[in-house]
């Protein structure tokens, strides 16, 4: 399984041979079920995660003990939560898988020591920092000032493989509508159109 992360990072950054052993040999590989939580609200979360294959939510409950997806993650992306990680405080988030899935960690003492030790690493990690900034503003824009259905149609197009990986009400709550609002978006968006 290492294999699938290599060539991931040899997509974004130039790592040589010994670096890439270096980085291999600090870390493990965990096979994880369906439904499998791989961390629990109230846990200091302590991993870089990649995920080399299967599906994954990290998720929170409110008040009401309705609970609320916050992100997913497929092969090739990364699963943390980063004010638990960066801050080693107590997460109000849980991850869980949503299918059989493969992941690769690096603890975090192990982590920091990689990107001292290999700059191109460093680099690469910047940018997936910056890369996930990005994306987080996306998304609070999309929610706070797309429709129902300009939000499915962006998730659509932004996450393609997601969107047959997950059950729906999982969607719905990602998109911070409610299953029956998302039920009558995809109804409308496949009508026919007349003259066709």
């Amino acid at each position: 399984m290492f294999e699938i992360f290599e060539k991931y990072l040899r997509e974004s950054a130039d790592i040589s041979e010994q670096d890439m052993a270096i980085i291999c040999s600090s870390c493990t590989i965990k096979n994880i079920r369906k439904w499998q939580p791989i961390h629990n609200e109230g846990e200091v979360w302590k991993s870089m995660c990649f995920i080399a294959s299967g599906c994954f939510r990290l998720y929170r409950y409110d008040k009401n003990g309705t609970d609320h997806t916050v992100r997913f993650g497929i092969e090739n992306w990364w699963m943390t939560d980063p004010e638990s990680y960066n801050y080693e405080r107590p997460s109000g988030y849980n991850i869980e898988a949503l299918s059989a899935s493969t992941i690769i960690l690096w603890d975090k003492a192990q982590w920091d020591e990689l990107l001292q030790a290999i700059p191109a690493l460093k680099l690469f990690y910047e940018r997936l920092i910056m890369k996930a900034f990005e994306t987080s503003q996306q998304r609070i824009y999309w929610l706070i000032s797309g429709s129902a259905e300009e939000r499915y149609l962006e998730f659509q197009k932004t996450y393609p493989t997601v969107f047959n990986k997950v059950p729906l009400h999982m969607v719905a709550s990602y998109l911070g509508i409610s299953r029956e609002t998302l039920s009558r978006v995809r109804k409308e968006l496949t009508k026919p159109t007349k003259g066709n």
